[in-house]
């Protein structure tokens, strides 16, 4: 299991975790009280240390947020 540290634009410390060839983990090493996130890995890539800062920011970017659960679907009544 590979591992690679970057800092996102707010200055945290994150490690990035290949947790399987489609998914990632991403944690926060400095304390911020958020939460380690999972994302999907990028198709084109499957090792974190090939992809520069800003293709990482934009999975961090993209991941979903705590308490974003899943929406209500519009077709249930």
């Amino acid at each position: 299991m590979a591992y690679r540290r970057f800092t996102d634009r707010e200055g945290v410390i994150w490690e990035v975790l290949d947790r399987s060839t489609s998914e990632w983990e991403l944690q926060p090493v400095s304390p911020t009280g958020r939460g380690a996130v999972r994302v999907a890995a990028p198709g084109y890539e499957r090792d974190p240390f090939e992809l520069s800062v800003e293709e990482l920011q934009r999975l961090l970017d993209g991941a979903p947020r705590p308490g974003s659960g899943p929406r209500k679907s519009p077709f249930k009544d």
